[in-house]
């Protein structure tokens, strides 16, 4: 469960500098990056965090080169092996590797523990490291207009889910009226449907489907402008993120016939962000998230068509409390024994082939210790029996997708990244000549 980013740059980076800002802006503003996790010996008691008492940054940090000849393959291989790589437990639940020889600049990997806190929370986190202009760092604090906030697409657009839920409840004291009664029984009946979507849910065997061993594979796309993303969209009124997730369906759609077998609709698992919009990371971080079930077209043998069916399930969902009873469900199993735990966990992520995200980054390029990004790339973790997680992450008017397979059952996830980039390249032809 650890999630992996990385950011590279043209230029090398200044190691001293940036460490400086890691130790400020990040270590110092929240506690949880000094702090490891301690089981309880109390049964049923959650396990709580504990300051670290041999904290030390240098722990943290590691400084490297990157194998010759020092392009996106060898970057690539660097990220894998860290990949396969479990953190201490007797420390803190994270680390950053700066790495020169990349190219003619730098690299920054960084490996965050899905316990420290979500994704969102993550990725404001590593953002107000970033800077408008190369000496923003120079000036701490930095000015709060000047730092970037991430946010989901995914959990944007879906920003009515959890009102579902809400509903449930808010019409519980009108239920001796008519319109109240009424209104009740209808968000009971999408309650229902979705709990029943949750415990009934199975994808169909795959070549997607197998038992995952430890060892995970890291790819990525070729960047798009998001002007060519846009204007795809616009063929089905749909958004950016309908057509990122149509066109990894085609991948997926693609692979299954590669490896001859029919293509049938794969479910993943969309996170849906439930931090109020606007408010300020709590210094404790932890995790406010929730989680839908996407049926993924991949069965479906047109580009054009698999962008419709994106778009109408995504709309579909956004109008059911399932994420948050998913919310609830999580809060609950993480309260169990070790062993029911690791039960439910497996049975609920049976239920997809994994996890599929999105982060809006920074539209306009941002600097890090002085140096400009040249890009920015995320990997989320799977857990149980899921095999293929998707990160979308947009910066710089670019947006790229970053894939994590399971070694043992998709071995040759370079195939799904060559599709996706296909069918993207088959999108923009259709959207131009449109």
């Amino acid at each position: 469960m650890v999630i992996e980013s990385v950011m590279w740059f043209d230029t090398p980076v200044d190691w001293d500098r940036l460490a400086g800002v890691v130790r400020r802006r990040m270590v110092a503003r929240y506690p949880v990056f000094r702090q490891r996790p301690v089981d309880s010996r109390i049964p049923l008691v959650q396990p709580r965090w504990e300051d670290d008492p041999d904290f030390r940054l240098e722990r943290h940090i590691i400084r490297g080169r990157l194998s010759d000849p020092g392009d996106e393959a060898a970057l690539e291989r660097y990220v894998e092996a860290q990949m396969n790589r479990p953190f201490q437990r007797n420390h803190p639940l994270w680390e950053m590797h700066f790495l020169d020889g990349f190219g003619s600049g730098s690299a920054l990997v960084v490996r965050l523990h899905h316990a420290l806190a979500d994704g969102m929370a993550l990725s404001q986190v590593l953002l107000s490291l970033t800077d408008a202009g190369s000496t923003g760092d120079l000036r701490d604090p930095a000015p709060a207009e000047d730092l970037p906030v991430a946010s989901f697409p995914l959990t944007g657009t879906i920003g009515g889910l959890a009102a579902g839920g809400y509903r449930l409840l808010s019409t519980a004291g009108n239920l001796a009226t008519p319109g109240g009664l009424r209104a009740a029984l209808a968000t009971a009946d999408g309650a229902a449907r979705a709990g029943g979507k949750i415990l009934l849910h199975r994808n169909p065997p795959s070549p997607l489907r197998g038992t995952p061993g430890p060892r995970k594979l890291a790819a990525w796309s070729a960047p798009r402008r998001l002007t060519d993303v846009n204007r795809i969209a616009r063929l089905a009124d749909a958004t950016v993120n309908d057509v990122l997730v149509a066109a990894v369906s085609g991948a997926i759609h693609g692979y299954l016939l590669d490896h001859g077998a029919p293509p049938v609709d794969l479910a993943t698992m969309v996170p849906v962000n439930l931090r109020p919009a606007g408010e300020d990371l709590p210094r404790e971080l932890g995790n406010r998230f929730a989680l839908v079930l996407l049926p993924l077209p991949t069965g479906v043998h047109s580009p054009l068509l698999r962008l419709e069916q994106t778009k109408r399930r995504m709309d579909a969902i956004k109008h059911t409390p399932e994420a948050v009873l998913t919310f609830g469900l999580l809060a609950a199993i993480g309260r169990t024994h070790p062993e029911v735990e690791r039960r439910l966990i497996d049975f609920f992520t049976a239920k997809a082939i994994g996890v599929t995200t999105n982060v809006i980054g920074p539209r306009r390029r941002r600097y890090l210790a002085g140096s400009p990004i040249a890009g920015v790339l995320s990997w989320v973790p799977g857990s149980g029996s899921q095999t293929l997680n998707v990160a979308i992450f947009s910066y710089d008017r670019k947006v790229r997708v970053g894939f994590k397979a399971d070694a043992r059952v998709v071995p040759d996830v370079a195939k799904v990244v060559h599709t996706f980039d296909a069918e993207m390249d088959q999108l923009t032809r259709i959207a131009r000549a449109a």
